[in-house]
């Protein structure tokens, strides 16, 4: 059914995505005093704890990496359990700032996955969906808080690029080191495959692309789960749970 279809991400192959640039260990950021005020949509919470937690090599890193190109910076409009989180769309205004790029407010997150504690199979099932205007032809860089998964920076980037668009690196305030390396390696592929290849139709029935679209720490995280009926279970009830078994 036409709902159905509209629920699944947009996500596109990855090629040579370089890795996601982390400013700041995740203990630093989640237990800073402002920390959980910015999360809720505290602007000034959120500039202070960006201005403590911001890593100039890191600002350095992405100024080398860009060179001549003058990319806009699209942050992750989330809506959290607690509000609407400030710290990403702040997090781009400052880097907007310190490298002289504008930034780009008219994506959103379409609809609420309220990822924070959650574990891998419902992180997959509640699919962060995005909608607005893209200019076609331009380059974006996206600005996140957080990377666990990846998911999010993924579907962020398939909108994107669905649209015309070109996401050409991504940033994060904190996240797991792990994490950094978005792209799914070759090894880890056919790792996936190897266990778990019989899966590969059903989830591109179901999530709207092939596994050469998960992220490096997905394919890991399926890669080490027992069977495919498993997986198949748990994402499936992790669905229901969050009501949202519309597929």
């Amino acid at each position: 059914m036409a709902v159905a279809k509209a629920l699944k991400p947009a996500r596109r192959a990855w090629g040579s995505f370089p890795d996601v640039i982390i400013h700041s260990p995740e203990t630093r950021v989640k237990q800073h005093a402002s920390y959980m005020a910015a999360k809720s949509g505290d602007a000034a919470a959120a500039v202070q704890l960006i201005r403590e937690t911001l890593n100039p090599q890191k600002v350095d890193e992405l100024r080398g990496f860009l060179g001549l190109r003058r990319p806009l910076l699209v942050s992750v409009h989330a809506q959290e359990e607690m509000g609407v989180n400030a710290i990403p769309e702040v997090f781009a205004d400052v880097l907007g700032k310190e490298l002289g790029l504008d930034t780009e407010s008219r994506i959103v997150q379409a609809n609420v996955v309220n990822h924070t504690g959650a574990d891998g199979f419902s992180r997959i099932a509640r699919q962060a969906l995005f909608a607005g205007d893209v200019e076609p032809g331009r380059d974006y860089v996206i600005v996140d808080d957080f990377i666990g998964q990846g998911g999010t920076i993924a579907n962020l980037k398939g909108h994107i690029e669905s649209h015309g668009g070109l996401v050409i690196a991504a940033v994060a305030l904190t996240g797991k080191p792990y994490s950094a390396r978005i792209c799914p390696s070759a090894e880890q592929l056919a790792a996936l495959r190897r266990n778990h290849g019989e899966l590969e139709d059903w989830w591109e029935e179901h999530f709207g692309h092939r596994f050469d679209c998960l992220t490096q720490s997905e394919a890991r995280y399926l890669e080490r789960s027992p069977d495919a009926d498993a997986i198949r279970s748990r994402i499936l009830e992790a669905e229901q749970a969050a009501g949202g078994a519309d597929r």
